[in-house]
């Protein structure tokens, strides 16, 4: 009887497909199959409750909005929902149980060669992948909490996964807990802005080959190993907080083989390894605060050109270390809190050069078990020596216009 009951409301519901616009889902209603009937532009309002789907294929244009989140509820095995229409709105739901995959990349919603896609505002729980775009542009995803529970990088997909787009906005999302929590490749033109990315298995942001990318005003906390830029151009990373990235092979950042990226007015704090540069060339490194990392810039010999100057070098183990006898790079009005120079014409400026690399930071890079020497008189010695007849640090390594006082970005102050 409940069977024939059932069958008839969704013969009336069919009907009502075909004459209305907006209507009401409840969870008795097979949700893929309100989705194929409906017509093109429809709006779909879920009611509360729990609704056990497969695979759910949206192929038209349509707008999913949760009344109070409702529940869509993954089989454990396939992807949630596939998009492959344009502008397609998903709003207000929870969503969960994507299965792991190791053939395919299963997603709570994927995103497949579509445009003017918004998904906003949901939950998303215990998927695989949570979102997944790939070969799409101008789509906007914001205001999702996106969260998995794995103890490994091998059963755990990552947050939010870009390839091969372009003009795509992620916007005050939250990612916990998964194998990277913002993935670029091949992304061009894109805004990530406004998000906290923390407890990520690998990175809090891994991208590579996405050039001309802005990420502006995003926390990054306590992933695995930080924050990867690989292999790009033209970024500009602005106003994000870098922190508490611990382990023997984190840091902040790593910029492996960019060029003409501008990183300005970021926070790097407490971070084994603050900023990490390898093959990088033309970077302007402006108006950062690096505080309280193991070393708050490692700039390694291949990279050439690039520019660091008005940044808080403060509290610190170590500020910059360099694999290399000689400087290709310039370094100027920055702020060191271990300058014991003096400024004589008060300029703001002090009179004699600030060399960053002491011989200890030389020493531990080569034997790492001379870190338990750090507070030593005898280091101390051996560093004053070494900055007044350099012998393994590079001589002309030297900011010659150290600042005096701490810089204060949000008010003006006085350039070199």
């Amino acid at each position: 009887m409940k069977s024939i009951h059932l069958i008839i409301i969704n013969l009336f519901f069919s009907f009502l497909l075909q004459a209305s616009q907006t209507y009401v889902i409840t969870p008795e209603f097979n949700l893929s199959n309100v989705i194929e009937k409906t017509s093109e532009g429809a709006i779909l309002i879920l009611k509360p409750g729990i609704y056990k789907v497969n695979n759910i294929k949206i192929s038209k244009r349509i707008t999913i909005i949760g009344e109070g989140y409702p529940t869509i509820e993954g089989n454990n095995k396939d992807e949630v929902f596939t998009i492959t229409a344009n502008n397609v709105i998903i709003k207000g739901l929870v969503i969960k149980n994507a299965g792991v995959s190791f053939l395919q990349e299963n997603a709570a919603i994927r995103l497949e060669q579509v445009s003017g896609c918004r998904i906003e505002g949901n939950i998303l729980n215990n998927n695989f992948f949570g979102i997944y775009i790939s070969k799409s542009f101008n789509c906007v995803i914001k205001n999702n909490k996106i969260e998995a529970f794995n103890q490994n990088e091998t059963n755990s997909g990552n947050g939010i996964h870009l390839w091969y787009s372009k003009a795509i906005t992620i916007d005050s999302n939250e990612i916990i807990g998964h194998r990277d929590g913002i993935y670029f490749e091949f992304v061009k033109n894109s805004l990530v802005k406004n998000n906290i990315s923390k407890k990520n298995l690998r990175y809090g942001l891994h991208f590579m080959f996405s050039d001309s990318c802005t990420y502006e005003k995003n926390i990054f906390e306590n992933n695995g190993a930080g924050v990867a830029v690989m292999y790009t151009r033209y970024v500009t990373m602005r106003e994000n907080q870098f922190i508490n990235n611990w382990g023997a092979a984190s840091f902040g950042v790593l910029l492996k083989d960019l060029s003409d990226c501008l990183i300005e007015k970021n926070s790097f704090r407490k971070n084994t390894n603050g900023l990490y540069i390898e093959g990088c060339n033309r970077i302007t490194v402006n108006q950062n605060d690096f505080i309280e990392n193991g070393w708050a810039v490692k700039l390694m010999a291949n990279s050439m050109d690039n520019f660091f100057f008005d940044n808080n070098f403060i509290a610190n183990s170590f500020d910059v270390m360099t694999n290399s006898r000689n400087n290709f790079n310039q370094f100027k009005g920055n702020y060191w809190d271990k300058y014991t120079g003096y400024d004589l014409n008060k300029d703001g400026f002090g009179d004699i050069a600030y060399r960053p690399v002491n011989m200890f930071s030389v020493l531990v890079e080569k034997h790492q078990a001379s870190m338990i020497l750090l507070h030593s008189l005898f280091i101390e010695i051996l560093n004053i020596a070494e900055s007044i007849l350099p012998s393994l640090t590079p001589i002309n390594l030297l900011d010659n216009k150290p600042r005096i006082k701490k810089i204060q970005y949000d008010q003006t102050f006085k350039h070199y």
